[in-house]
């Protein structure tokens, strides 16, 4: 039996769309309020969402853009905060980016991967007062990481 894709494409634009405009809501909330704990929650999980069926459609650039939005919400979780407002607009052109993504499946258009500097952006570390890009000298030595399933779900293994 073959399966159904235009309905499983259906079914992720939907639940893309709506993951979206969640996103962007709880976005708006961060400009308010930087810490706001069920904002920074609801943006991880809804990235991590998009991340899982776009996978699972084979929507890959999509899932990886979505990943580093994902990961770079872990780092904003651990702090408890967004830490300054350059952040924030990152994670606003993730969301856009995320946004056309999703209207080029919607259009049946081909996928392109996001921009290189986009993704950089989103998976480097920034701290209040630790390295950005602009200042890679100090940045530490990237740990060689694998991918080991743990219940299903990829987790990231330090070697």
């Amino acid at each position: 039996m073959a399966l159904d894709m235009a309905k499983y494409r259906r079914i992720f634009l939907e639940e893309a769309t709506d993951h979206l405009g969640e996103i962007s809501r709880a976005l708006l909330d961060l400009e308010k309020e930087m810490g706001s704990v069920e904002a920074i929650d609801t943006i991880f999980r809804m990235a991590h969402s998009i991340k899982s069926m776009a996978a699972s459609l084979g929507y890959d650039p999509v899932s990886d853009l979505a990943h580093r939005l994902e990961d770079r919400m872990e780092g904003v979780r651990a702090s408890g905060r967004v830490r300054h407002p350059e952040e924030l607009s990152l994670l606003f052109r993730g969301l856009e980016t995320l946004e056309a993504m999703v209207q080029a499946v919607a259009n049946e258009e081909a996928l392109v991967p996001a921009d290189a500097g986009l993704l950089a952006e989103l998976a480097a570390t920034s701290g209040e007062d630790g390295p950005t890009l602009e200042d890679d000298s100090a940045a530490a030595p990237a740990a060689a990481v694998s991918l080991e399933a743990v219940g299903g779900e990829p987790k990231k293994v330090r070697s």
